[in-house]
């Protein structure tokens, strides 16, 4: 039997509540004393003046492979998600061929288990090619693993699509993840619509295009019983109709990305496509409207949005390269700085919205350090001062809003089922 021993760390655990000093035994993988008195093991891990939380877990990742290897591999983006604290992370359906059925959601997780690095999870396509206009083989994708069904950056537009895609994932127990933009108002756009995309004169898109969609889907799921999970969050508007969805009782969740906590339209000034990301950043008000809405449980998760492209398609104009940024290594310094050094979460309400919340939605066993649970665990040294150096990725991916930016944060040390996966230098 093998055993390792986290020493003295700082446990902070949201399912027990537990925010205090104390060690961590594990025993073949799985965690057997929480509040251990044993002073050696096989392996001894002193994490004094370090905090120990649970293995956190992306919701919201783009690996590309298949089909786009040159922007991300399976093996290179879960070492990114090691690197970034991850132990899970749920894989989004934009491959080429897209996941939507049975055989490609198997490749994924064979794929992640010849890595060896962090557990993926596949989500299956909600339509297939990701075309919006036809059922995905739903029960098929279940059997081969897929927790939920998204159709990636792609908004379902037809009603009636989306309304199948409810009925046939709630008889599998399965939500939705849905990307709430009405296509007809953001085509061509490249930022939000307001004062900075006139005066730069950059095509735009409106915040009613996120609430008309948020709208269609809350009443959808409200008609059908089914389970929603509104991505990537961004105006202020958005937050208020999830809250009263909730207080009717409809079963709707919502995340929300650092970087849309950090930076506004304003940026696009530089015409930078480092601030191009979809949903596009928006105003100081609509930050506002996440920071209230992370602090009282209407905005249940964290999510990287991790969108890695290759280096030739990031460096054209504007109007030419692709949405998005990587997001794995940059998460919990960004989250650190901009809500725990602000007093906005304590540390217990941050972790939860990285670990046992995207767990319970994803219907997967993970996100907690009670005992008898798989020991994934992520110890951080939170006082660290770190500059992102986008050179350092690991991920294939570089571009990213934060470059060069001091934040506060480093992961030290991750385990997967016990075994250490990663260290930092």
């Amino acid at each position: 039997m093998s055993s390792l021993l986290i020493k003295q760390g700082r446990i902070v655990d949201p399912v027990s509540r537990r925010d205090e000093v104390a060690s961590l035994l594990i025993e073949d993988g799985v965690i057997v004393d929480v509040d251990s008195s044993r002073t050696d093991a096989d392996r001894v891990i002193d994490a004094t003046g370090k905090i120990v939380v649970p293995g956190l877990i992306d919701m919201r990742v783009s690996l590309r492979e298949p089909g786009h290897k040159e922007d991300e591999t399976i093996f290179s983006g879960t070492a990114a998600a090691l690197a970034g604290g991850f132990t899970t992370i749920a894989c989004m359906p934009d491959t080429d061929p897209p996941v939507d059925n049975r055989a490609a959601a198997e490749f994924v997780i064979l794929q992640a288990e010849r890595a060896r690095h962090c557990r993926v999870v596949p989500i299956g396509a909600i339509t297939k090619q990701l075309k919006g206009e036809e059922l995905a083989e739903i029960g098929q994708l279940v059997e081969g693993g897929a927790a939920a069904f998204c159709d990636a950056k792609r908004p379902l537009a037809n009603s009636e699509v989306m309304r199948r895609a409810f009925e046939y994932s709630k008889m599998m127990d399965r939500p939705l993840f849905h990307s709430p933009q009405v296509l007809e108002l953001i085509a061509g756009g490249m930022m939000h619509e307001g004062y900075y995309s006139t005066l730069l004169g950059i095509p735009a898109m409106p915040s009613a295009a996120e609430t008309i969609m948020i709208h269609r889907d809350i009443t959808l799921a409200e008609m059908t019983g089914g389970r929603i999970h509104l991505m990537g969050m961004t105006t202020r508007q958005g937050v208020e109709q999830i809250r009263q969805a909730r207080s009717r009782g409809v079963s709707v969740t919502a995340d929300v990305t650092p970087h849309h906590l950090f930076f506004t339209d304003e940026s696009m000034k530089s015409f930078d496509s480092k601030y191009k990301v979809f949903p596009p950043f928006r105003t100081e008000s609509d930050i506002d409207a996440l920071l209230a809405g992370l602090q009282d449980g209407t905005i249940d998760v964290i999510c990287s949005d991790h969108q890695p492209f290759a280096e030739e398609k990031v460096i054209c104009e504007l109007d030419q390269t692709p949405f998005g940024v990587v997001g794995l290594e940059t998460v919990l310094p960004a989250c650190i700085i901009r809500l725990i050094q602000t007093g906005v979460l304590d540390w217990l309400a941050l972790i939860e919205k990285l670990t046992i919340n995207p767990a319970k939605i994803l219907g997967i066993e993970a996100g907690t350090l009670t005992e008898g649970a798989i020991a994934d665990i992520t110890i951080i040294d939170a006082e660290r001062e770190v500059t992102i150096n986008p050179d350092q990725f690991l991920s294939k991916g570089k571009r990213t809003p934060f470059a060069g930016m001091k934040l506060s944060g480093k992961v030290q040390t991750v385990l997967v089922g016990g075994e250490v996966r990663y260290e930092a230098v």
